[in-house]
């Protein structure tokens, strides 16, 4: 199946964006709805993605091919627990400034206003807290952030700051 231009740069959004959700691709593709994302998937790359066990979108190892982009993740090859923390994470810049700021993974966990005050004060940047939530919602996804239920969700590191390489994804 050969992909049309559009099609090869959102094939490298799945890719690049591994492992994702429909509402990620819809604010990639400037699309009205996850419907209208699924739709565009299923009509135009259905070769080259799969959900996996947790209905997160992956690409296929042919799309990772085809399209020349870094994985969102690099799985550790020494991963003895299988716990899939990756050791390398690709992130737009938000994402790696949230995962500078966010509390480590011995410390008490904290809220998103928390995570955004942090942002406020390491990076003097003031981002919507949605966006903020979403930032620590995918980088929960991509396991090196963990939610502790309290009064409201709050959110750590999973992993020592230092075991992930965080690129910025252009």
């Amino acid at each position: 199946m050969s992909l049309t231009d559009e099609e090869l740069d959102r094939l490298a959004d799945v890719v690049r964006l591994q492992p994702t959700k429909n509402a990620e691709l819809q604010a990639a593709w400037g699309m009205d709805s996850g419907s209208e994302v699924h739709g565009y998937l299923e009509s135009n790359l259905k070769e080259y993605y799969f959900r996996d066990d947790n209905s997160l979108i992956r690409a296929t190892a042919e799309a990772a091919d085809l399209v020349d982009v870094e994985p969102g993740i690099e799985a550790d090859g020494d991963d003895p627990d299988g716990n899939g923390v990756p050791s390398v994470i690709r992130v737009p810049e938000l994402e790696a400034r949230v995962f500078a700021v966010v509390a480590g993974p011995d410390e008490r966990s904290e809220s998103v206003v928390s995570v955004l005050n942090g942002l406020r004060e390491e990076f003097d940047l003031d981002p919507d807290v949605e966006d903020v939530r979403k930032a620590l919602q995918s980088l929960r996804r991509k396991n090196v952030v963990e939610v502790v239920y309290r009064t409201v969700p709050t959110f750590r590191l999973a992993v020592e700051r230092d075991a992930v390489d965080v690129e910025i994804a252009e």
